[in-house]
């Protein structure tokens, strides 16, 4: 112990160290963003109540302040915006919001590409790939169509159709790897446009990227309240326009005149329109610059009668998109970097743009070596070509501007008239903002339809109350776990359990800051489960130091041989419950990611802590008196297992009865009562409807179902009897614009007996105490490729436990076993959903939680049938001519205590999640809690007498 341990130990000392540094290091991110949003709030609260305590007020009060310290250097030489992205965010369930997943049409983006007027094939290949994409739910819309195209005409050539895509003589591969990264270009400048809508709209943090999934985008908005104007905001297309444009000097008397016109108003403030800028007016085309925060103020009075009333017709003016960062000395603040923008003059005709519409065939950005600098080529339409020239001979030495979405993203000087649509944009551009801008104008008007395929929308009171009952879930587990340690296995070996859970916590949370993870109450879940698993190596090793000592080794070598005897076992244990963990994070979706992503965290952590952490302290305390008179016993354990001798493969033809009967009792109730599927399976709409008084959902059903004309309905209560969950698939497939205006009609008027008089707007989500708290909707698109990736990982998992016990054991006997109490185990817990939705009051569905459930149930039962297995394995090598059915039977009675007490420690923190963690992870925590007594019982009585017949009757042939 002490040559070997010693040196792990020094290791492991200083990879601790090195742990912990980095830790603080991230976490000291969270506590300096948490100082500046409280500040933010509390600023947010005293302008709101200048306004009679406006909501309203209030959240664009706490916009503004974060905006304001966006830029500003804060911690370390770190911006605010920085700072936030470094620490551990709250997720949507914790903090409220919007969680949307778009799909852009990949057909539409083709249709915009093509050159295809007169070809009878293009058409039919296009709704061909897409009747079979979503039939196969196959990803690459363009292998497909490609392959379509190819049948319909065996002679086409796809370079004639996507001419200025595609090279002319490209290979057929090369023609799709063109058009792949043209579509996969078209849909990036679909998630920048609609990032910049979701900054414009004040979302602080928001998480916005593109999904495997041909076209996806999702959307996480933490703190939105207004979901219909987000929701009109994303499905609207993107507008490209091309205006000429005016000198200030030409508008300045007029701009003149609405700053008088203000000043003389004495309705108002006393302030002109030129008190709003920083900078007014150049020789150029700006009129001016400001601060973001007083850009809605401009527009209002720019917007109002009396500006409409004195600038002509013909004058429109923009923002820049970009915004120049400039350091300011506030008398408050001190020095701070602020955003300063342009206000640009355009010139209309008859209020139109010079150039619009999908007039942009090609672009692409490149750098100049020669000048220095990035630019952007692009080429037009013929017809726009045509315009084009028109337009930049009547503008020489003038610039034109190019707005997407009313922001002018560049306005380049006409040097010279360009003819046949091909033109240079220079700037002052970046690698990244010259690709953006090329992007911007590939997509022209955004011609591919984005539908809303998935939405989610959380109350804030819903994720103020989901981390509350998620912290104290947290806090009562941990509290318990170091209770239970110290009852069985004595004060000091307790107590050096317990900060090993306490290190454990603290290199989760550092190690999720450091990839700047997101904590969702699935996460908290995740850490839990991770916590109640990582008492299993303790467990193991305590109990194998309890053997050692009971065959009268002294503590130190007891100890010394525990650790080393018990590492195999808990290594097999962990690896196997992380690739259940990776299964889950490929393959699921949101909040199973996140408890996917902190179990494998706490898990790693756990074989760290546990295994060498706690053997530094025994090694640096194991000459004290208090450490040479352990026993790794109290009064309540010292006698329990201690001499265990259950005959269980004796019971096996008992146990295999059993097994059949209850596998009959599935099969009968799944085909008489079926499965009651999610909302994540079927496709449809959940509404969590907060009362204030208790309610009786048999009678909301009855008043609900006629107005959802024969759609399905269900209702059931959740938390307590004062807050229902209602689903439905009402419309589901319908893209018609306004269903959910509809049926949030729908339920207010179903529900008006129990509303007290509350209004509409009220019992939608505005209100953040009643009525609404959140909705979710999940398309059929999105159930079905959940539902394909459920089935995908439930049966990747079986293979991947299956072959990793070949693989360890080298024996096939151990893999039938231990597959034949997973399949049982996960058989079981479907059936006992079938036999019971409806009847416990909580939501017995299948849906993406219960199949997380199904995989971590999985990777628990590997783990407790490892433990039994590896005993097997190494009392095979102690004692080779013993009888098989006697080792098996010694091995499960050894490890009995080990089995038992793991068992409790998890059920322990189950428990602790299903009683105090609130609706949204219960159904999940069931099937766990369900899972865990099956799996622990399947493992001695299936496992282990599935490993004895299959290896006698392989012993039998060979003889």
């Amino acid at each position: 112990m002490q040559s070997k341990g010693s040196l792990g130990s020094v290791v492991a000392g200083v990879i601790a160290i090195f742990m912990v540094l980095i830790c603080l290091f991230y976490l000291s991110f969270s506590l300096v963003t948490n100082h500046y949003e409280k500040k933010a709030s509390e600023y947010a609260a005293i302008e709101a109540a200048k306004d009679n305590n406006s909501p309203e007020t209030k959240r664009k009060a706490y916009s503004e302040y974060i905006k304001n310290i966006a830029n500003e250097k804060v911690y370390l030489g770190y911006t605010f915006n920085e700072v936030q992205k470094l620490g551990v965010g709250l997720g949507l369930d914790l903090k409220g919001g919007m969680n949307v997943t778009l799909q852009v049409s990949v057909p539409d983006i083709l249709r915009s590409m093509a050159n295809a007027e007169g070809n009878p094939y293009f058409e039919r290949a296009v709704e061909s790939a897409d009747s079979i994409t979503r039939a196969n739910k196959s990803n690459d819309f363009i292998d497909v169509f490609c392959n379509e195209y190819r049948k319909l005409d065996p002679q086409g050539d796809l370079s004639v159709v996507f001419k200025d895509q595609v090279k002319r003589g490209d290979s057929f591969d090369a023609i799709k790897n063109s058009l792949r990264q043209e579509v996969k270009d078209r849909v990036s400048s679909s998630t920048n446009v609609l990032r910049t809508r979701i900054d414009q709209f004040g979302v602080v943090a928001p998480n916005i990227q593109e999904l495997e999934k041909d076209g996806q985008i999702l959307l996480e908005l933490p703190g939105v309240k207004e979901h219909d104007r987000v929701r009109e905001l994303l499905k609207s297309s993107a507008n490209l326009e091309f205006y000429e444009t005016a000198q200030f000097a030409d508008i300045a008397p007029m701009l003149q005149n609405i700053d008088n016109a203000l000043r003389n108003d004495t309705t108002g403030n006393g302030k002109g329109l030129f008190d709003y800028f920083l900078q007014v007016g150049g020789p150029t085309i700006t009129v001016g610059s400001a601060l973001d925060t007083a850009r809605d103020t401009i527009d209002a009075i720019l917007a109002s009668p009396v500006a409409k009333g004195i600038l002509p017709a013909n004058i429109k003016l923009a923002w820049e998109f970009k915004p120049q960062v400039v350091q300011i000395d506030d008398s408050v603040r001190g020095k701070r970097n602020v955003n300063i923008y342009q206000l640009v003059a355009l010139k209309t005709s008859n209020g139109k743009p010079a150039l619009s519409g999908d007039v942009i065939t090609a672009a692409t950005s490149d750098y100049d070596a020669m000048q220095g600098g990035n630019y952007v080529s692009m080429n037009m339409k013929p017809e726009a070509a045509r315009q084009w020239a028109r337009i930049t001979a009547a503008n020489l030495n003038k610039q034109v501007a190019i707005v997407l979405d009313n922001q002018v993203y560049s306005a380049p000087n006409v040097n010279s008239v360009i003819e046949g649509g091909r033109s240079q944009i220079t700037g002052n551009f970046t690698t990244d903002e010259a690709k953006d801008l090329a992007n911007v104008l590939k997509s022209g008007k955004m011609a591919a339809k984005v539908d809303i395929i998935s939405d989610t929308v959380i109350g804030p009171s819903l994720g103020e109350q989901a981390i509350q009952q998620g912290m104290w879930s947290f806090v009562v587990a941990i509290v318990l776990l170091m209770i239970f340690m110290c009852l069985f296995y004595g004060f000091i070996p307790g107590i050096i359990a317990n900060i090993a859970l306490i290190f454990n916590i603290f290199f989760t949370f550092g190690i999720l800051a450091s990839f700047q993870a997101v904590l969702t109450l699935s996460g908290i879940a995740g850490i839990v489960l991770a916590l109640g698993m990582a008492v299993d190596a303790n467990v193991l090793i305590y109990e194998r130091t309890k053997e050692e000592l009971r065959a009268g080794k002294s503590i130190r070598t007891a100890i010394a041989d525990g650790y080393a005897n018990a590492f195999s076992a808990i290594f097999d244990s962990n690896l196997t419950s992380i690739i259940t963990g990776v299964i889950l994070l490929l393959f699921g979706t949101g909040p199973i990611k996140g408890f996917a992503t902190t179990l494998i965290i706490g898990i790693i952590c756990s074989f760290f802590t546990a295994v060498y952490l706690t053997r530094l302290i025994y090694i640096m305390c194991a000459k004290t008196k208090p450490f040479e008179k352990l026993t790794f016993t109290t009064a309540i354990s010292s006698k329990m297992f201690s001499n265990t001798n259950f005959n269980f493969l004796g019971a096996r033809k008992v146990s295999f009865g059993i097994v059949g009967a209850v596998v009959l009792v599935v099969i009968i109730s799944l085909f008489a009562r079926g499965l009651n599927q999610g909302i994540d399976f079927s496709g449809g709409r959940n509404y969590v409807v907060q009362f204030d008084h208790p309610v009786k959902t048999h009678e909301l059903q009855a008043q609900l179902a006629p107005l959802f004309n024969g759609a399905q309905l269900s209702v059931i209560t959740i938390d307590d009897d004062t807050k229902v969950r209602i689903s439905t698939n009402y419309k589901i497939d319908s893209d018609e614009e306004g269903i959910d205006n509809e049926i949030t009609q729908i339920l207010y008027k179903g529900l008006q007996n129990e509303l007290n008089g509350m209004s509409i707007e009220d019992f939608s989500t505005t209100n953040e105490n009643i009525g609404i708290m959140s909705s979710q909707k999940v398309g059929p698109t999105v159930a079905n490729d959940m539902r394909t990736d459920a089935y995908i990982a439930v049966i990747l998992a079986l293979l991947a436990m299956f072959f990793y016990i070949l693989l360890r054991f080298r024996n096939i006997a151990f893999s039938l076993g231990a597959l034949a109490a997973v399949a049982f185990t996960a058989f079981t817990i479907i059936g006992f959903y079938s036999l019971f939705w409806g009847v416990f009051p909580f939501a017995m569905e299948i849906d993406q939680s219960f199949i997380a459930a199904i995989l971590t149930v999985i990777g628990y039962q590997i783990n407790d049938t490892v433990v039994v297995f590896d005993r097997v394995r190494e009392n095979v090598g102690l004692y080779p001519k013993q009888n098989f059915f006697t080792t098996i039977n010694s091995s499960i009675n050894s490890t009995l205590g080990r089995t038992v007490m793991t068992s409790s420690s998890t059920l322990l923190v189950l428990l602790c999640i299903f009683i105090l963690g609130g609706d949204a992870i219960r159904s999940f925590v069931f099937a766990m809690i369900f899972g865990v007594i099956i799996g622990t019982l399947a493992t001695i009585y299936l496992a282990a007498p599935v490993a004895y017949i299959t290896d006698s009757r392989r012993n039998a042939k060979k003889a």
